[in-house]
């Protein structure tokens, strides 16, 4: 997403984890961000306010998927979930939704899943953390049609990227993260 932008000229704010395989510059800014921690969020934000004195859009992408199933008593995997796939978006949101108002026209895309839409499979926590990133969504929609702020939630099968390297599907028939970031600006624009 983040090179799909900006190499279609968006000024773009990226939250990673680690910028060592990106070079930033003045239309890029390459911001820690780690889902799982209070703060980094806000940070991240501050730090786009900063450089770039708005923010139109945001895209939550940030997302994991360790085996979390209905019967297993170890609800670390799950808990893990919903500190990255759901509060995560929700902390981004949030912390930027001041500044969507105030542009009166803002935009937010959360990467969903076809798990947020239906369980296939034994990951019930992942299909939980997804329908809730659904949840998400609709109340950023409804909170924000006022303002102009739009949502949308892209709901993807499996995509041919290293988190569904083990998946038990043909990777041939997954689309492509450069097919997912080519939607998310058709959304934007």
């Amino acid at each position: 997403v983040l090179r799909r932008l900006h190499g279609h000229g968006w000024l773009v704010s990226a939250g990673v984890r680690s910028a060592s395989k990106l070079a930033a510059g003045p239309d890029l800014l390459l911001h820690r961000y780690e889902a799982e921690e209070e703060g980094s969020a806000e940070a991240w934000v501050a730090a786009t306010m900063a450089r770039f004195g708005r923010i139109d859009a945001v895209v939550n992408a940030a997302g994991i998927n360790p085996l979390a199933r209905l019967l297993d008593t170890d609800e670390t995997p799950h808990e893990a979930m919903w500190r990255v796939n759901v509060k995560g978006p929700m902390r981004v949101i949030r912390s930027a939704w001041p500044h969507l108002v105030a542009g009166g026209e803002g935009r937010v895309v959360n990467i969903a899943s076809l798990s947020g839409k239906r369980v296939a499979n034994e990951n019930l926590g992942y299909a939980m953390s997804k329908f809730a990133v659904v949840a998400l969504t609709q109340e950023v929609r409804r909170l924000g049609w006022e303002h102009g702020i739009r949502a949308t939630a892209l709901c993807p099968g499996f995509v041919a990227t290293d988190m569904t390297a083990a998946a038990n599907w043909p990777r041939a028939e997954m689309p492509r993260a450069e097919d997912i970031a080519e939607l998310i600006e058709t959304v934007l624009r």
